[in-house]
């Protein structure tokens, strides 16, 4: 008897310890409402980024509109196009050291306070390079868009400061003037394109969107077809031909988006946006 007691004693830390462990570990049921939770928690990430990007794609058109809209309420106020506008500087003052008719590419930004600004040349055409990005900022200055934008054609893309930005991650809008282009072999379909509203990366990689995003924003604004109708895609990238679309060339008017291309390979056009 007493050797018994002594020996339940003796492993009594032990059961002591087996008990403590049952208790802190974890039973199947528990690790299964874990793995639940986990995998639900993953799956709303995931689900929630698809809904960001889709909310993204919708605000393309929403964008291009706004702009449309902008320039044709300028033109109906100040008889002429933003950045083309020959009395500019009448309306907003100019840009220092520029007091002049001067629109050519001697009236440099200085990032100018306010909204002191270039005339533009008055050909009814946006079509030098300080004129496309006088375009925004005469837009500004006439209460048409939000922001403030220096015109500054000199530097690199810069969102909110001489280049509107998109909600597309990265995203800015420019204008371009491209009429009967011939096309590019690594980078533009052939076409009439106008005064163009090309929605790009802000840095040097220029293309942002996957073919299928920009079939998707294609489709919904136009023929879902990269040359032909009111949107265009890029041909291919700024570096390397054919991966936006499926083309045997830039007058390929039979076209498809290469959907199976998972690269961002693609920016858009708005041809003949006014």
């Amino acid at each position: 008897m007493v050797a018994r007691a002594i020996f339940a004693g003796c492993n009594a830390p032990a059961r002591a310890y087996n008990k403590v462990m049952q208790r802190s570990a974890f039973s199947l049921v528990e690790l299964s409402i874990v793995l639940v939770i986990l995998g639900l928690l993953t799956g709303g990430i995931l689900a929630g980024q698809s809904l960001i990007r889709a909310a993204e794609l919708r605000s393309v058109s929403t964008e291009a509109t706004r702009w449309v809209a902008a320039t044709q309420t300028f033109r109906d106020k100040y008889f002429s196009l933003p950045g083309d506008f020959a009395k500019a500087t009448q309306f907003w003052t100019a840009v220092a050291g520029n007091s002049t008719d001067n629109w050519t590419v001697t009236c440099y930004p200085t990032a100018p306070a306010g909204t002191a600004t270039c005339n533009g040349g008055g050909n009814g055409v946006v079509d030098e390079n300080n004129e496309r990005y006088r375009y925004w900022q005469h837009l500004s200055s006439a209460g048409l868009i939000e922001g403030q934008y220096n015109g500054d054609f000199l530097s690199a893309l810069q969102a909110r400061a001489n280049v509107p930005p998109s909600k597309m991650n990265s995203g800015v809008w420019v204008l371009n003037y491209l009429p009967n282009y011939a096309g590019s072999a690594n980078y533009l379909f052939a076409g009439d394109y106008g005064h163009m509203l090309q929605l790009r990366d802000a840095g040097s990689a220029v293309s942002l969107l996957k073919p299928e995003e920009a079939w998707n924003i294609d489709t919904k604004m136009d023929d879902g077809r990269p040359a032909t109708g009111k949107i265009f895609s890029s041909f291919g990238t700024a570096y390397a031909p054919v991966t936006c679309a499926n083309a045997a060339g830039v007058t390929d008017t039979a076209a498809t988006y290469n959907l199976a291309d998972s690269g961002k390979d693609c920016s858009l056009f708005l041809l003949q946006a006014f």
